[in-house]
C-alpha cells in the first residue's frame, strides 16, 4: 500500500465550506482535462442499497459538496442528476445505473448510483463488475432489507469492499446499533461503528467522530452546503464516547496484527495507525467502517466523503486484473503504460451517437485511437472520449487506467465486450446476465410498425443484455421477457415513447422442472449404420434429484473403472447430458439434477465423440420421462409494510395467492409481513394491496429460487 496514501487518508480534514470545496473541484477538474488524475488518487465506487434507503439523495448531496451542481436535487421533485430518464422520475426510482464524476480532497470520484429494484439487479451487476468499492446505504428504521441483502451477495461475489452508511437518522424510530445489529446478524461481516449520534430522530444534529474524538454538527437554520462544524465532544457524550473509542479500538486489534501490538503496549490506538488498519481491514472485507447521518437533511455527507477517499481502495490497491487470449491467461496492472484493456459496462444512445461505456483497467486511451474488439476480432476507431455526469458529457481527449469514461466510435461493442491494443490482445471476463423470468408477447399495432418493432427491440436488447427477445413457438408471436414485471412495464413504456404502438400480452412466468423420483440402472445402447463408419456408445446411468424439489443446478460424475469408458467419451457424455437440460418432458429447461454414470462399452471402430454424446442426451431424457417430471415455478421472498388495521386482509390475500406466510413483526408503526409467494400469482399485487391498506401498503420482492408447482398445472 502506497505511504501517500495512508497520509492522504489519514491527514484528511473535513470540509467547512461548500464554496472552498467548489474551488477545489474546478482547479483539480480542469488540470485533470489536461494530464488526467493520478491513479492512486481515483475512487471508482457504486452506491448499493434497497429501494427507498436514499442512494440518489445520498448521490444528489455529494454532487451538491463537491461544487458539481449549485442545487440540491431532490426525488420528490424530479430534479435530480442521476435520475434523468423520465420514467424514473415519473416513477421516483432509480431504474438504469448512472456515472457521475467530482473531486473531493484531492481525489476523484467516480460514483455509480444503481437500482435497488430487483427487477433491475443485473444493472447493479453489471456496475459491481467494474467497480473498485462500494456505499452501502441503510435505512435506520429498516436496517437490512431484502434487497440490501441481494445486492450485498452481488457485491461479494465480486469482491468489492464496501463502507456502510446508516441514512435517515432523523426519522421517527432510528437506531444506529439496532441497523449495526442488523447487518451483522443478516448480512454477517464484523461492523465497526466509527461514529455516535448526536441527538435522536428529529433531533439528530451531529455524529461524534470516534477515531479523532471530535465532534461534527449540523446545526439547525444553516444555509444549505454551508459545512460541517467541528468541536469538542458534548459533555453529556464524553464517557460513552470513550467507551466506544475503546470498544473500536478493541475490535480492530483483534482483527489486525500491526494494531494488536500497538494495543498491547499502549492499551489503545493512536487515530492514524486506527485509521491505516480500517483501510486494510475493509479492503480485505474483514470488516466494515460504519457512518451514519440524514442525507436528506445534509447531514453527515462530508465524512462519508472523507471515509470513502480514506478507506476504500484506488486502482492501484486492487489486484491486476486478470483474463486471457488463445487460452493463455493474462494479466494487467493499472498503469497507464502498460498495454491498454477495458471493458464495456454499458451501451446507451444519446444526443451525442451511440455511446460505450468502459471501465480502463490498463494503459492510456487518447481521441482517434485504433482499438480491437476482442469479442468479433474487429478493430474501432474512439471518434471522442467523454467524462458523464449521468445525462451529460464533458469532451476530453484522453483517459488512463483506471478511469471510468464513455466513448463514441466502438460501433460493434456491446456490454461484456473488451477494448484492447491491437498488438496486446486480451479478453476480460464480463458478467454474466441472468435468466428471465417473466414473459410478455409483444406485438406492432399496426403491420406497418412490425420492423421498426424489430430494431426498437433489438436496441433495447443491445442496452439491456438481461431483456431477451423471442418467438412464441405455438403462435408465432414475438415475446420480450425480463427479471420481473416492472422490468417489462419499463422496456414497454421505452418503445411507447418512441412512438411506437404496441399490444402487450398477459405475463407468464419461466417454469422449470425436475425429475420425482431416483432412476438407476438405465441402460442406454446408442447404435446407428447408415453406410461408412457407424455409431455406437453404450452407457449405463444413474440419475438422481440434485436435493430437495426446486434446488437449482446439475452435477455429473463417472464412477467407470477399468477404461470401459475412456476419458475423453465421459466427457461427451457429460456435453450430451446438459445439451437435454434445455427442454425437458414438459417442454421446459430442465434443472436439479444429479447423473451419475456408472458402466459402458466401446466399440473398436464406431465409438466417437458423437456417439457417446447422444447416448449421454437420450439417456438422460429417458430417465426423466422414468422419474416422472415435476413442473416447478418461480417464488420470491415478498416483505409486506402494512398499517395495523389491513394485516388480517393483506394476510387473507397472501393465502389465497397460495403465499406461504413466515413471519409479522412491528415496526415504526407498521407491521412488516414475510411470505414466499409464486411469482405468477403477483401480477397486479401492487394495484391489490394499495385497495387493502388504503394506499398504505408497500412491498418488495426478491427471487427465492423455484418451487413445485400444484398438480393442476402440471
Amino acid at each position: 500500500m502506497r505511504t501517500d496514501l495512508v497520509t492522504t487518508a489519514t491527514t484528511t480534514a473535513v470540509t467547512t465550506a461548500a464554496a472552498t470545496a467548489a474551488v477545489t473541484a474546478a482547479a483539480v477538474t480542469t488540470a485533470a482535462a489536461v494530464t488526467g488524475p493520478a491513479i492512486g488518487a481515483v475512487r471508482n465506487l457504486g452506491i448499493l442499497a434497497h429501494v427507498d434507503a436514499g442512494k440518489t439523495t445520498v448521490t444528489e448531496r455529494v454532487l451538491f459538496l463537491t461544487g458539481e451542481t449549485h442545487k440540491r436535487g431532490e426525488v420528490h421533485d424530479g430534479t435530480t442528476v442521476t435520475d434523468f430518464d423520465p420514467q424514473e422520475r415519473d416513477r421516483g426510482i432509480t431504474i438504469f445505473a448512472a456515472a457521475v464524476s467530482c473531486q473531493w480532497g484531492g481525489h476523484l470520484l467516480n460514483l455509480i448510483d444503481t437500482p435497488g429494484h430487483v427487477d433491475f439487479a443485473d444493472e447493479v451487476e453489471r456496475s459491481l463488475r467494474v467497480l473498485d468499492g462500494a456505499v452501502a446505504v441503510f435505512d435506520a428504521v429498516a436496517g437490512v432489507e431484502p434487497q440490501s441483502e441481494s445486492v450485498w451477495r452481488q457485491a461479494d461475489r465480486h469482491g468489492v469492499p464496501r463502507i456502510a452508511f446508516v441514512n435517515k437518522m432523523d426519522r421517527p424510530g432510528a437506531d444506529l446499533d439496532a441497523a449495526v445489529a442488523s447487518i451483522r446478524e443478516k448480512l454477517h461481516p464484523v461492523p465497526l461503528a466509527v461514529q455516535l449520534p448526536i441527538g435522536r430522530e428529529g433531533g439528530f444534529a451531529g455524529v461524534v467522530d470516534l477515531v479523532e474524538l471530535r465532534a461534527l454538527t449540523w446545526p439547525d437554520g444553516a444555509a444549505p452546503g454551508a459545512g460541517v462544524q467541528v468541536g469538542e465532544v458534548p459533555q453529556e457524550l464524553a464517557a460513552e464516547a470513550a467507551r466506544r473509542r475503546q470498544v473500536l479500538a478493541e475490535a480492530v486489534a483483534e482483527l489486525h496484527p500491526a494494531a494488536l501490538e500497538e494495543y498491547c503496549t499502549t492499551g489503545t490506538l493512536a487515530s492514524g495507525t486506527l485509521t491505516g488498519a480500517l483501510r486494510q481491514l475493509t479492503g480485505s472485507g474483514q470488516a466494515l467502517v460504519v457512518l451514519c447521518g440524514s442525507a436528506y437533511r445534509n447531514r453527515g455527507i462530508e465524512p462519508l466523503l472523507d471515509a470513502v477517499t480514506a478507506y476504500l481502495p484506488s486502482p492501484l490497491d486492487v489486484p491486476p486484473v486478470r483474463g486471457e487470449f488463445d487460452g493463455a491467461p493474462q494479466e494487467r496492472a493499472a498503469d497507464a503504460q502498460q498495454p491498454f484493456a477495458a471493458l464495456v459496462f454499458k451501451v446507451s444512445a444519446s444526443t451525442t451517437g451511440r455511446l460505450s461505456s468502459l471501465r480502463i483497467y490498463s494503459g492510456t486511451l487518447r481521441k482517434g485511437d485504433t482499438v480491437l474488439d476482442a469479442r468479433t476480432g474487429r478493430t474501432e476507431r474512439i471518434g471522442r472520449i467523454l467524462r458523464v455526469q449521468a445525462d451529460r458529457h464533458t469532451e476530453t481527449d484522453a483517459a488512463v487506467a483506471g478511469d471510468i469514461v464513455a466513448v463514441v466510435g466502438a460501433k460493434g461493442a456491446k456490454v461484456g465486450t473488451t477494448l484492447c491494443a491491437p498488438n496486446a490482445p486480451l479478453v476480460l471476463e464480463p458478467a454474466v446476465a441472468a435468466d428471465p423470468v417473466v414473459t410478455v408477447a409483444v406485438e406492432a399495432r399496426r403491420s406497418v410498425d412490425s420492423d421498426r418493432l424489430a430494431a426498437a427491440l433489438a436496441r433495447l436488447t443491445e442496452e439491456d443484455p438481461s431483456l431477451v427477445v423471442g418467438s412464441d413457438p405455438e403462435s408465432g408471436q414475438r415475446t420480450l421477457s425480463g427479471m420481473g414485471e416492472l422490468h417489462l412495464e419499463v422496456a414497454v413504456e421505452k418503445l411507447r415513447r418512441a412512438g411506437l404502438e404496441v399490444t402487450v400480452g398477459r405475463p407468464e412466468v419461466a417454469y422449470r422442472e425436475t425429475l420425482s423420483t431416483a432412476v438407476t440402472g438405465l441402460v442406454l445402447r446408442h447404435v446407428k449404420q447408415d453406410g461408412g463408419s457407424g455409431q455406437f456408445a453404450h452407457v449405463v446411468v444413474d440419475v438422481a434429484p440434485l436435493g430437495e424439489p426446486g434446488t437449482d443446478g446439475f452435477e455429473f460424475r463417472s464412477t467407470v473403472t477399468g477404461g470401459r469408458v475412456p476419458q475423453e467419451f465421459v466427457q461427451a457424455v457429460e456435453a450430451g447430458c446438459r445439451d437435454a437440460l434445455a427442454d425437458g418432458p414438459l417442454g421446459h429447461p430442465v434443472t436439479g439434477v444429479r447423473v451419475t454414470l456408472t458402466d459402458g462399452a466401446t466399440h473398436v471402430k464406431d465409438s466417437s465423440d458423437l456417439a457417446f454424446r447422444t447416448a449421454g442426451r437420450l439417456a438422460l431424457r429417458e430417465a426423466l420421462r422414468r422419474g416422472g417430471p415435476l413442473l416447478l415455478e418461480p417464488v420470491v421472498e415478498l416483505v409486506a409494510t402494512v398499517p395495523p388495521d389491513g394485516v388480517g386482509g393483506v394476510l387473507g390475500d397472501l393465502s389465497a395467492r397460495r403465499g406461504r406466510v413466515h413471519g409479522s413483526e412491528p415496526r415504526g408503526g407498521s407491521a412488516v409481513l414475510t411470505a414466499t409467494v409464486p411469482l405468477a400469482e403477483l401480477f397486479g399485487y401492487a394495484g391489490t394491496l394499495r385497495g387493502r391498506t388504503q394506499g398504505r401498503g408497500t412491498f418488495t420482492t426478491r427471487p427465492a429460487g423455484y418451487a413445485p408447482a400444484p398438480r393442476a398445472q402440471q
